[in-house]
């Protein structure tokens, strides 16, 4: 499954294009006064203003080489802020999954993840850029009944439950190793973190066997 556009909310465009920008070194790809594009690999987020007074929160990993983690870690360095555990970049391995992680914020406080996925087996042997972000592997989504509300997917859009995932009414994972729905209870708190979940509005546009579906989250 593939995440192709993902559009979320934002109190702060300036500043959101500053940091997609100039520190993660991503293509700007449209931009007014209302909304603000970023090219991430195959994949485009898009920034859309909130006139909300809460600011909205939410969480996106990012697929890289499979090889490449230690490298993201270095070139992270005088860019943005890894969280750490024991004064020591956190890296969380996902034994089930055959994955690594690491997390940071955006300016938004949105989590975002660096994840390296071993049986995506797509190694590169040139020095990390920023054109080494392949496309965005994960959006999180915040329900009251996760799992019952993945199974409304599955039936309405065709997509399936990640198998490498143990699925509850905590925690649910629909797709891939390339694109993922990550559904998490409502005030679950996103890990690594002590930030409550909370449901904003998202769109997602998404290809799955051949297949194209848009998804809209309401708040």
């Amino acid at each position: 499954m593939n995440l192709n556009n993902i559009e979320i909310l934002t109190k702060e465009l300036k500043a959101t294009k500053d940091f997609y920008k100039n520190v993660l070194n991503l293509p700007v790809t449209e931009c007014d006064s209302k909304s603000i594009s970023i090219k991430i690999g195959l994949s485009t987020l898009k920034f859309v203003e909130s006139l909300k007074k809460e600011k909205p929160i939410y969480h996106l990993a990012f697929n890289i080489p499979e090889n490449k983690l230690s490298e993201v870690i270095k070139w992270c360095e005088n860019r943005i802020e890894l969280i750490k555990k024991e004064d020591a970049v956190l890296i969380t391995k996902f034994e089930t999954w055959n994955a690594k992680a690491i997390y940071f914020y955006d300016n938004n406080d949105n989590l975002l993840e660096f994840i390296a996925r071993k049986e995506l087996n797509n190694s590169e042997t040139e020095t990390f850029s920023s054109k080494q972000i392949l496309n965005i592997s994960e959006i999180g989504i915040v329900m009251d009944n996760p799992l019952e509300f993945g199974n409304q997917l599955i039936q309405n859009y065709g997509l399936n439950l990640f198998e490498k995932n143990k699925n509850s009414e905590i925690f649910t994972a629909i797709g891939d190793d390339n694109g993922l729905l990550i559904i998490v209870k409502t005030n679950r708190n996103w890990y690594p973190t002590e930030t409550p979940a909370k449901s904003n509005w998202t769109k997602i546009e998404l290809s799955n066997k051949n297949q194209s579906n848009t998804i809209e989250i309401k708040e």
